[in-house]
């Protein structure tokens, strides 16, 4: 069997190396990959968002499956494209993936069938947004571009200084395009933050093991957003009274939500979670894995992940498909000195083997590019560091000291990645 994956970073990665498993068989190709993944699947150079060129391809490597992973091309109607040409493919068509292409879409979905989730309101002019947060003088208080930002379209403003450069910088510099020509301003929620991936065919969902992410790019949560900087899983914070409560809530009620709105999810759904005083609500969804939260969940999945995946697409998920190991999971990601500002490219990663693994660890490629057998850096985040064990604090262990042992010129990586989780588990 033949698998086209559409992607190439670290959850790419992860997912190739976890399909995989228990498919000895399995022929995968990757577009466009990057140098890391050419170790585990044949990396083909067409751009993620190609749609046109996508479809080609499947058609003349005679694709059996196709795997669509990111979010632009799922926003661009990839799985639709793939399906009008004949391709049974994982993930959301076009219309299912506005959940995460456009916050405004999302909120609106919550606010009309009641999915708990933060106050907010939508704005189309920067003056007219400041004006607004003028009014309410309520900090810190959190603005989001529409649209797909790389993850970078979320600010979180302490005062009106920051409020009104945020809505300058999305709506007037269109740092992020047409994906800041609406904005969505909302309350800041306190409280733990949680990932849930989640399998779904339409009708049925069934949860992932949850994960933490870690999202600001300095310890003690500093400094700007990032794609993440590093993810552990299970959360401890997430309980079983949790868990139910997001099911009844939560995770149901959106699955009704995109049904009777026309456009039932398949695929990958993600709810980005805030556990508060007044219970669970949701932050934000993505409509595919999320990265690098697929990168601690899938090594901890006790199943095929292919056969997963084809149930989805065929309408017939069910939870005794998908089983956990009792393990945990940490990942650290190692990301190019000035990220997520500017950054160099091109220097040698030193530590990694020929197959771009090391001992004791998984190893997952983000921004890599192979010359001559060696690794260079080719991104941002560039590798996630990952290891699994008994307890969260022997994965950290181990993770931290593959850390420790793989690096290049100017790396940069968070010291605290789990560590709010660590406290969790001791309390």
């Amino acid at each position: 069997m033949r698998v086209l994956v559409v992607g190439g970073g670290g959850r790419e990665h992860a997912v190739i190396r976890k399909l995989k498993e228990g498919n000895a068989d399995l022929e995968i190709l990757c577009a466009p990959g990057n140098g890391g993944i050419s170790a585990d699947a044949e990396i083909i150079p067409v751009s993620a968002t190609d749609v046109e060129g996508m479809v080609a391809l499947a058609k003349e490597r005679q694709a059996d499956y196709v795997v669509v992973t990111p979010d632009d091309p799922l926003a661009l109607g990839m799985v639709d494209a793939m399906k009008e040409a004949g391709f049974d493919a994982f993930g959301p068509t076009k219309a299912a993936a506005r959940i995460e292409a456009s916050k405004v879409f999302s909120k609106n979905l919550m606010r009309k069938y009641g999915i708990p989730t933060a106050g907010y309101e939508v704005f189309t002019s920067p003056e007219t947004a400041l004006a607004y947060v003028r009014e309410n003088n309520r900090y810190p208080t959190v603005i989001k571009a529409d649209g797909l930002a790389l993850g970078k379209g979320v600010i979180i403003a302490q005062d009106e200084e920051e409020a009104k450069a945020a809505l300058h910088h999305l709506m007037v510099d269109k740092a992020f395009g047409e994906s800041g020509s609406r904005v969505v301003i909302e309350e800041f929620l306190t409280g733990v933050e949680v990932s849930v991936l989640s399998f779904a065919d339409g009708n049925t969902i069934v949860p992932m093991v949850s994960s933490m992410d870690h999202k600001r790019v300095n310890d003690n949560d500093e400094g700007p957003n990032t794609g993440g900087m590093g993810t552990i899983a299970p959360s401890p914070f997430y309980t079983r009274e949790a868990a139910e409560r997001c099911m009844e809530e939560i995770f149901l009620p959106t699955m009704a939500a995109m049904k009777a709105e026309g456009c039932p999810f398949s695929g990958c759904l993600y709810f980005g979670l805030i556990l508060t005083e007044d219970g669970p609500k949701v932050i934000e969804y993505n409509s595919r894995f999320g990265d690098p939260e697929t990168q601690v969940v899938l090594p901890l999945l006790d199943g095929n992940l292919l056969e997963i995946m084809q149930a989805c697409s065929k309408g017939c998920l069910s939870e005794d498909m998908v089983h956990w190991k009792k393990e945990a999971a940490a990942c650290v990601i190692e990301a190019s000195g000035g990220y997520p500002g500017s950054y160099e490219k091109g220097k040698r990663i030193e530590g990694l083997r020929e197959d771009g693994q090391a001992d004791g660890v998984m190893v997952f490629h983000s921004g890599t590019k192979k010359t001559d057998g060696v690794y260079y850096t080719n991104g941002g985040r560039v590798l996630g560091i990952t290891a699994c064990a008994p307890t969260l604090k022997e994965a950290l262990a181990k993770a931290y000291e593959g850390v420790e042992r793989i690096g290049f010129e100017g790396m940069h990586y968070r010291r605290d990645i789990g560590a709010k989780a660590l406290k969790g588990c001791e309390e």
